[in-house]
């Protein structure tokens, strides 16, 4: 069988909606599958969007595979007989971040158009698929609310799970993801102000915006937190995160409304070690329970320091709730093998 993935990405923009583009190319090609992948450049400033979303409505891929799977937004109105959507999120700005700080598109009589044409034309994308994915129960969820298709959720996995381990619980709780405004690291930061303990924390990652970057490294200078925060500008290499992780005290991610659980949970488990979240991050919650694998509280700096200070004074806690997350990840058979077995059959 003959497959093409396609997806969209912003060029030099690394995250998780690469990796799920290039494991998954992987895996099918281990699977005995003839595989290929295109990736598409595409950039969400909504004058053009729905130009370049009808430049992709004519593309025809169908004569070149037998099955086309589809994964970043909008890369799923390409036409093809046999077309299955693993859908990680939509163009966000028009449906649920519609009305909040993220949104991206003038609610003007121009934005309210564009707004409807990703709409009309993503139902009949989706009315077209033989079958849609996704990759979290709120991803379903939006789908059905918004869109009302169903779908059925398939995690993914990492890459090479196998690679991490643990080493130890030391001082500092590590969060690794892109450096933007809705991952919050401005809140973790904020949140060392009142830790009670010499906890540390360690942000690694790409900023996509210095104005943001400059913002983060101000609150760290205004409340003299030099020697509690480290920020790594950079997307460190995967033999350097496995290290931090191994001997992390806990993992963090809290997002605003995300997608999926993220990999960062992911490997935070991997690692036996638990994960800090926050009540409104959205796919998180569907991997992490409260107080038994990790912490989900309020999006309050005080909260998330409450948190940090009892993993630091009780590295048995840290330790429990680090082998309740391996755990979790055995029970939901979050494998690579069902995912093939998913998209191709």
């Amino acid at each position: 069988m003959k497959i093409l993935i396609v997806s969209t990405f912003v060029p030099f923009i690394d995250g998780g909606g690469v990796f799920i583009v290039d494991w998954l190319g992987d895996m099918l090609r281990k699977h005995g599958y003839q595989t290929d992948i295109i990736k598409l450049p595409f950039h969400s400033y909504y004058p053009e969007m729905l130009e370049q979303m009808l430049a992709l409505k004519l593309l025809d891929l169908a004569d070149f595979s037998d099955l086309l799977i589809t994964i970043r937004t909008p890369s799923y109105i390409l036409e093809h007989p046999n077309k299955v959507l693993w859908f990680i999120h939509h163009h966000r700005g028009a449906y649920d971040l519609w009305g909040t700080m993220y949104q991206d598109i003038p609610s003007s009589p121009e934005g309210l158009k564009i707004k409807e044409g990703i709409i009309n034309a993503d139902n009949v994308a989706f009315k077209e698929a033989k079958k849609i994915y996704t990759n979290s129960q709120i991803v379903s969820q939006r789908l059905k609310k918004f869109n009302n298709f169903d779908s059925e959720v398939l995690y993914p996995p990492l890459m090479e799970p196998e690679k991490y381990y643990c080493s130890g619980y030391e001082d500092y709780i590590f969060y690794p993801s892109r450096i933007t405004h809705h991952k919050r690291q401005h809140l973790a930061i904020q949140s060392m102000k009142y830790t009670k303990s010499s906890v540390k924390l360690i942000i690694a990652g790409k900023s996509e915006s210095m104005d943001y970057l400059n913002y983060l490294n101000s609150i760290i200078k205004e409340n003299n937190l030099e020697n509690k925060v480290t920020i790594i500008d950079q997307w460190i290499s995967q033999e350097k995160k496995i290290e931090l992780f191994a001997n992390a005290l806990a993992g963090m991610y809290i997002p605003f409304d995300e997608d999926s659980y993220g990999y960062v949970s992911l490997e935070s488990y991997h690692a036996q070690k638990s994960v800090i979240t926050c009540a409104d991050s959205g796919g998180t919650l569907e991997l992490i329970d409260n107080c038994v694998n990790g912490f989900v509280v309020n999006s309050l700096p005080e909260s998330i320091a409450d948190v940090m200070d009892k993993l630091y004074y009780n590295k048995t806690l840290a330790k429990q709730m680090g082998k309740a997350g391996l755990d979790k990840l055995l029970s939901m058979n979050i494998s690579w093998e069902n995912v093939v077995q998913k998209l191709v059959t």
